[in-house]
């Protein structure tokens, strides 16, 4: 295995792409469903997103649906520039920082309270349908941190200030779920109401960096609410369900990883080690049930398959983000071998998914390329 070559091949193939590329959820950009009556059905929509997200093949380019750039994506080639910057400070990647900053700017939605960002095509889900451009808290996070660390490189105030409105956008927008101690956890976004553990810590993790900047302390008492209704759902395992529906019951890989990074931040910056045992039980979990002896990184923790390339991905990010990659570099080590040596073309870009037959090869963007990217870096 040589990460350098592999990251190298991946970095080669992203910006010949400019960063633009398809995604796994964007069916609802097609023709079909733009310009005929079948787009008015949420259960159309849903199928036809499913058909596009499961199907091995390519539909795409049959039924109209172009790459275009996704805001989520940007924010986590924009933190890979920065990581990379940090070590070594080229003015290639200098420039990479600029352009992806300004472009995330530019891209921010305008008609919410602060900041805000959401993905480039309509997405129907069971709980809820997002029309294209509708902000999610945790779009908004990633590219809120992405703005933060490029404001630290480059000074430039208009990042940070753009950053720090999506405060606003976390308290006024979004909609609360709460428990009978007053704790609560964000909607994902404005126009739903439902309770995903990853989304609030997401938002949580948001309003503590924020303090570092502002010192209002009304930052880290919500963050620390918010901490505390999840950590009250964690079950007696040491796993988080993924939301509070009867189907969002899944116990999934690279969505626990939100939960313990989100926690731990939270925990770092207020100086509190209120949460230091649900982070404990969660690491454990996650560290015993996700990830096998040779490498394979499950998706769920009862079953191996499908290996989705976001998962492995995340436990890059997780570790470091908590301090404990050097702890856990044996087992960094074999998950990183086994993904590039079954999950990466020879062209650079990563797989979406292996199953147990067949390899969903399609070169997605924000899922795979951006996460693979920003890891390896």
């Amino acid at each position: 295995m040589d990460i350098h070559l592999s990251f190298h091949k991946l970095k080669t193939y992203c910006e010949k792409e400019n960063f633009k590329g398809w995604d796994p959820y964007d069916g609802l950009n097609s023709w079909v469903i733009q310009k005929t009556f079948l787009g008015k059905w949420p259960f159309f929509r849903l199928a036809w997103i499913q058909l596009f997200k499961r199907n091995p093949i390519n539909l795409r380019p049959l039924f109209g649906v172009k790459k275009e750039y996704n805001a989520k994506g940007l924010g986590l080639f924009l933190l890979g520039y920065c990581k990379l910057y940090t070590a070594e400070p080229l003015q290639e990647y200098y420039d990479k920082i600029v352009y992806l900053s300004d472009l995330l700017v530019s891209m921010k939605n305008i008609q919410f309270s602060g900041a805000c960002w959401g993905y480039n095509f309509d997405w129907q889900a069971r709980a809820f349908f997002q029309p294209k451009g509708t902000p999610t808290v945790v779009a908004t996070s990633f590219i809120f941190e992405a703005l933060i660390q490029s404001y630290e490189i480059t000074k430039n105030e208009v990042y940070l200030q753009t950053a720090l409105s999506s405060v606003n956008f976390v308290l006024k927008d979004l909609h609360r779920t709460y428990d009978s101690e007053g704790n609560y956890t964000l909607s994902y976004s404005p126009l739903d109401t439902t309770a995903v553990f990853n989304a609030g810590l997401l938002g949580a993790k948001l309003l503590c960096i924020a303090y570092r900047y502002t010192q209002e302390q009304e930052l880290l008492e919500e963050a620390q609410k918010i901490a505390r209704y999840v950590c009250n759902k964690q079950l007696p395992d040491g796993s988080w369900p993924y939301g509070t529906l009867s189907f969002h019951q899944w116990i999934d890989n690279f969505h626990t990883g939100f939960n313990l990074e989100c926690l731990g931040t939270i925990q770092h910056i207020s100086r509190s080690t209120e949460f230091s045992i649900p982070i404990e039980k969660g690491f454990d979990f996650y560290l015993k049930n996700f990830f096998s002896s040779e490498g394979i990184s499950k998706y769920y923790n009862n079953k191996t398959y499908p290996i989705d390339i976001h998962a492995p991905a995340q436990l890059v990010i997780t570790l470091e983000k908590a301090n404990l990659l050097v702890e856990n570099i044996d087992l960094t080590r074999k998950v990183l071998n086994w993904t590039i040596t079954h999950m990466q073309s020879e062209a650079g870009f990563f797989y979406y998914q292996k199953k147990r037959i067949i390899t969903t090869k399609i070169p997605y963007m924000r899922w795979a390329q951006a996460w693979m990217f920003y890891a390896l870096a």
